[in-house]
């Protein structure tokens, strides 16, 4: 028995044999140029062929009309030259008006012709129909035999009456001329398609050749800048159509990657920085801790580690708090949250920590919202106002229209207009006060600025006057201040303080 022999799979993908798929898919693949233009081409080529046979229906409909019309007529003036019992009038106008193409008999009841248009025709009847007076009949023929004559004639009889005596007008009207016509037409037109379809995909062809060229010099750019070289940019083609948005679009989008780039490295290199320091002084504590045998060291260091420990746990938990808010996952609840609860909470902590003078002017406020994400920008502004301050630090909640403010303000210096959007960016410090040695991780006041966004409301450092550095946080209230202060006062709560009373 012969062997057959096969080629395993592994091999024909290692020949470069294109499997089932590539033959189906891949070989008859299509760029956008082609597509274009085998698609230009089929839409003129049907609409040439609806438009042609529609125009060839048209023109032969017309013609056959025309050519009906015309023999009608002359039938119907061989009868008008009858009138009177005049035969002789008849046969003069058939003969005296007769033209090649046209033949007219005047018939009698027993079928004999009585007068004709040529003396061809003058023996011969060339219909064998015979309607009544005022009747008409017609047919097409493809040729008349009886007189040696192939051409296709259009015969229309019409039935008259001279007296009590019966006849028959038969005109033959040559349509040769029309079959003629139409056959020139349908010729003309499928030799002029091929020219046509042939300019229109040459256009095609052209015109979105030139238009991908800018595409693909866009696509060769953008194909060459990577992760180190995210400044490069799409050149924007002079033009005033969808190339230029691409291009402009795309460096849009260029510009967005390059600034996320560059705040994702700062923040890695910053928070980097920042856990240094920390992780130092964990490592060198626990070093020292380790070699003194006797473990004393080990108590003189514990309150230090423990410090070092907590700080560096606060940094993460900031860090991980403005991680969810760059990936839009930073969640708030939306529950009625007392506001003015929130603020006296806090300024309770603040005072029993802080060596300033804190004074509270509060009103109730309700709005919706995460009481505990608010208690962290109250905490965060507050304790940034508290390292800050020389001596007083000045809380107030008022409501204003459809919105609930608090300002918190303290004697120390003012912030530069300059600097008043830069303070709320990550890791920034304004001055040398603003250290880590000094608690300050520079992470407060762009996690305040997060939270409060989540919440539809705006911080920001406010007007104050001379020698007094004002923060003012603006949040929607759902209730009307009058509404909100009424329903607090019936719910019995006691309120630590009301109108404009101080703590």
């Amino acid at each position: 028995m012969p062997h057959s022999w096969t080629m395993a799979p592994s091999k024909q993908a290692a020949r470069g044999t294109p499997g089932p798929d590539a033959s189906r898919w891949g070989a008859t693949r299509w760029g956008v140029r082609k597509r274009s233009t085998a698609a230009a081409v089929g839409v003129v080529a049907l609409a040439l062929l609806l438009g042609g046979l529609v125009l060839l229906v048209l023109l032969h409909t017309s013609l056959s009309r025309a050519t009906e019309a015309t023999a009608r007529q002359k039938a119907l003036d061989v009868i008008a030259e009858m009138a009177d019992q005049d035969i002789e009038d008849a046969r003069t106008y058939i003969v005296g008006t007769s033209h090649a193409g046209q033949f007219v008999q005047l018939l009698d009841a027993a079928g004999i012709v009585v007068a004709a248009s040529d003396p061809v025709v003058a023996s011969i009847p060339l219909s064998a129909q015979r309607p009544g007076p005022g009747q008409i009949m017609i047919q097409d023929v493809s040729g008349l035999p009886r007189i040696d004559d192939n051409d296709n004639y259009h015969i229309v009889t019409v039935g008259a009456g001279s007296g009590s005596k019966k006849y028959a007008v038969v005109v033959a009207q040559a349509s040769q001329i029309q079959a003629d016509t139409i056959s020139t037409v349908a010729w003309f037109m499928l030799g002029a398609t091929p020219v046509l379809l042939l300019t229109v995909a040459a256009s095609v062809w052209l015109l979105v050749g030139r238009s991908l060229r800018q595409v693909e010099r866009i696509r060769g750019q953008v194909a060459r800048i990577n992760a180190g070289r995210l400044d490069g940019r799409v050149d924007v083609p002079p033009t005033n159509d969808e190339v230029r948005a691409l291009a402009l679009t795309m460096n849009t989008m260029l510009d967005r990657l390059e600034a996320s780039d560059t705040e994702q490295r700062r923040f890695v290199s910053d928070a980097s920085h920042e856990l240094r320091s920390p992780l130092a002084t964990l490592k060198a504590g626990i070093e020292i801790a380790a070699a003194d045998p006797t473990g004393a060291m080990w108590l003189h260091m514990k309150d230090v580690l423990a410090e070092e420990t907590n700080r560096m746990s606060f940094l993460v938990e900031d860090l991980l708090t403005l991680a969810k808010a760059s990936d839009g996952g930073l969640k708030v609840e939306q529950k009625d949250v007392d506001l003015d609860d929130v603020v006296d909470q806090e300024i309770r902590r603040l005072r029993s920590t802080s060596r300033h003078q804190v004074s509270v002017d509060l009103v109730p406020a309700r709005i919706r919202g995460d009481g505990r994400r608010l208690a962290q920008v109250l905490r965060n502004v507050l304790d940034n106002a508290d390292r800050h301050a020389l001596s007083r630090i000045a809380v107030d909640l008022h409501t204003t229209g459809d919105r609930a403010v608090i300002t918190v303000e303290n004697d120390g210096d003012p912030i530069p207009e300059a600097d008043r959007d830069r303070i709320f960016e990550r890791f920034v410090r304004l001055d040398g006060s603003r250290s880590r040695d000094g608690g300050g991780s520079g992470l407060g006041l762009a996690i305040a600025a997060e939270i409060v966004a989540a919440h539809h409301g705006t911080i920001r450092p406010a007007d104050a006057p001379p020698g007094l550095c004002r923060f003012e946080i603006a949040l929607p209230s759902p209730e009307p201040a009058g509404e909100s202060a009424l329903s607090l006062r019936d719910s019995g709560r006691q309120e630590t303080t009301q109108g404009s009373g101080r703590l």
